[in-house]
């Protein structure tokens, strides 16, 4: 299983494979066809909620990721991280992100949960 994280923002690559977009929000300044985006499950992505608390700055990047690793475990996240784990059994995927800091992102505890990190 190939998984990796990327900015949105950088070029797409050969080596990308599945182009998965795990942002809430569409990334600001990026024209749709330009992403290059196969897949954006937005039940992947981090409630409003949770987005707001953390990058609002009232909790650690550990509470983020435990508030976030709930979050992931209801129903129709848990659901969309098995097919994500299809589509990385099948080649290679990368988790596309706006956020600037991907190893302090909510793309860092994806990879985590799913075992590549």
């Amino acid at each position: 299983m190939t998984l990796r994280g990327r900015r949105i923002y950088e070029d797409p690559s050969s080596s990308d494979g599945q182009r998965v977009l795990v942002d809430r929000l569409w990334p600001r300044g990026l024209a749709k066809d330009a992403a290059h985006i196969d897949v954006w499950p937005k039940s992947l992505t981090p409630s409003t909620e949770l987005r707001k608390w953390y990058h609002a700055g009232s909790g650690s990047f550990e509470e983020f990721s435990q508030r976030y690793e709930a979050e992931l475990a209801e129903p129709e996240a848990a659901a969309a991280l098995g097919e994500l784990r299809k589509l990385a059994a099948a080649g290679p995927v990368t988790l596309l992100t706006a956020s600037k800091d991907i190893d302090r992102s909510h793309v860092a505890v994806l990879l985590r949960v799913l075992g590549s990190k």
